[in-house]
């Protein structure tokens, strides 16, 4: 049995419930938002508001559609080829492409856990005012449980309330707006830099938003999943993708007024200052949402990274199926939660790996969108293509991120 038992295992919608279950149903999408938007979103919005304020919040207004495409389209490949976007490239277009596809994931992915368990780390750090080395073995020993033993729809009732609290940079972004007419025009006439910093901010912003995981996450955990089931977690992803782009944006409103020599650099507690106007509270709101995004996150990166090499090898997968029947793939659960922690003991900036790994995503969806793209116009494949809105916003999303791509290593090479 290959559905998974994750928070995409929720039962459909009924149309006779009450008021109070049909608002407790939008919970899947507010976590499906968080999720999105990870230690790696929040910390990247935060850098990209203090060094260039709002001017990058167009990038995440454009994203709102090609969010709604790729959940969609993403979601019916699983769901109809009950089959993972790496185990299709392979079948489809040969072995050694899905390796390649897998290794760029892999090291996305790979940056992200790593930076992710620190922030995690960072957030309890604090809070207890302890160093963070005390908290980074529990962090890790937390995902692997949570994936190889625990039940990850579980965790998520018990963090969603918490990452309710990332809300509060919509508060500190209103707190804090000089003008919200200016904020209007810097998102419909963004007034754009030709310079490496502000290309890379480009490509990092929509990737924190877009990454690799969530594309594979959505492929690979919709196999097997009934067609209305599949359609209503489309549904709850829409809201998921409001959540975290009202977020993002928020963040960087609140991290405009930040004065840091070298944002790229700056620390956890530094960043944690875009929530400044909340006085000693803005601190902990921080990192009980850091703690509880990076924590609902972690196991789906994890899991994904562990998916993308599986399907390019061939090797059996599924969090349903039982270890023993597929051994290879707990066993690289297992490393890369190791791999991860260990890197982490060596001392990283959290804000300095999580912002690259960003700019890495966004560089590895280029081929991505390509070949999802392919597979979904592809009618020997799918019983149901793409529409015309998909297919225009996932064609202008992979141009863009293309000519972005080219526009930053130009700058930077030259």
């Amino acid at each position: 049995m290959e559905a998974l038992r994750l928070v995409e295992t929720s039962t459909p919608p009924q149309n006779n419930s009450s008021l109070f279950e049909k608002a407790a149903r939008t919970l899947p999408g507010i976590i499906a938002g968080a999720a999105d938007l990870d230690p790696a979103a929040v910390l990247t919005a935060t850098v990209a508001g203090a060094s260039f304020g709002t001017s990058l919040g167009w990038v995440v207004v454009l994203c709102v559609p090609v969010l709604f495409s790729v959940f969609a389209v993403s979601s019916r490949i699983g769901q109809q080829t009950k089959k993972g976007l790496v185990e299709l490239v392979r079948e489809n277009y040969g072995r050694r492409l899905a390796l390649v596809i897998a290794l760029m994931i892999v090291a996305v992915n790979l940056a992200m856990i790593v930076g992710d368990i620190v922030a995690v780390s960072d957030g309890f750090s604090l809070i207890t005012m302890s160093p963070r080395m005390f908290f980074l073995a529990i962090v890790g020993f937390t995902v692997w449980y949570v994936l190889i033993l625990g039940n990850y729809q579980k965790t998520t009732k018990i963090l969603g309330a918490l990452t309710l609290i990332l809300v509060a940079y919509v508060a500190a972004a209103y707190r804090g707006m000089d003008s919200f007419p200016l904020l209007v025009r810097d998102v419909l006439l963004p007034r754009m830099q030709v310079s490496t910093d502000y290309m890379m901010g480009v490509v990092a912003v929509f990737g924190s938003l877009l990454t690799p995981d969530v594309i594979v996450w959505q492929t690979s955990s919709k196999r097997g999943l009934p067609e209305g089931l599949a359609k209503a977690h489309v549904t709850e992803s829409h809201m998921g993708t409001f959540v975290a782009c009202l977020i993002s944006l928020s963040a960087m409103v609140a991290a405009s007024h930040l004065h840091v020599a070298d944002p790229a650099n700056m620390s956890t507690r530094t960043a944690s200052l875009a929530l400044g106007s909340f006085g000693f509270m803005g601190t902990i709101l921080f990192s009980l949402g850091i703690i509880a995004s990076g924590l609902i996150a972690l196991p789906i990166l994890v899991a994904s990274l562990c998916f993308s090499v599986a399907e390019a090898l061939g090797w059996r997968s599924g969090l349903a199926v039982e270890p023993w029947n597929a051994r290879l793939f707990y066993v690289l659960i297992s490393v890369t939660v190791f791999v991860a922690v260990a890197t982490d003991f060596i001392g990283v900036n959290t804000v300095h790996v999580l912002y690259w790994s960003q700019v890495l995503a966004g560089i590895v969806l280029v081929p991505i969108f390509v070949y999802i793209l392919l597979l979904s116009n592809n009618s020997k494949i799918m019983r149901t293509t793409n529409t015309h809105f998909e297919n225009f916003w996932l064609g202008c999303a992979a141009m863009g991120m293309l000519i972005s791509n080219v526009l930053f290593f130009w700058f930077a090479l030259r």
